[in-house]
């Protein structure tokens, strides 16, 4: 079953990532760190899907190289566990999700990005 989410444009929905950022006094440039450690997505990258009107479903389909540490994103995001999410482009939509309600929340970017501990 495609859910309609996945016919989304990215480019609709990464303004309001950008603006639940800065108006926790987070900033744009965050929000791509975040985009990038996730997807591989570099800023020339990103501005290209970004333009291109991308999908959801095509934006996690054509990552440059989704980062095997996202299965440490652990927690609630929109009342759903993201680890217990089994359809694959939903998972990703929501780890993004989750990694963006934790930079709005403050949490240290090493902490997000899930560092190893020193």
């Amino acid at each position: 079953m495609t859910h309609r989410i996945y016919k989304m444009s990215f480019a609709s929905v990464y303004p309001h990532y950008i603006t639940k950022a800065e108006n926790k006094g987070r900033s744009k440039a965050e929000v791509d760190t975040i985009i990038d450690w996730l997807t591989g997505y570099d800023a020339k990258a990103l501005a290209k899907t970004l333009n291109a009107n991308t999908d959801f479903e095509t934006f996690f389909a054509d990552a440059p190289r989704m980062n095997p540490d996202r299965i440490l994103i652990k927690g609630v995001v929109c009342g759903v566990r993201v680890e217990d999410v089994e359809e694959e482009t939903m998972r990703e939509i929501r780890y993004l999700d989750k990694l963006i309600d934790e930079l709005a929340k403050g949490k240290a970017m090493e902490k997000i990005l899930r560092a190893p501990q020193q």
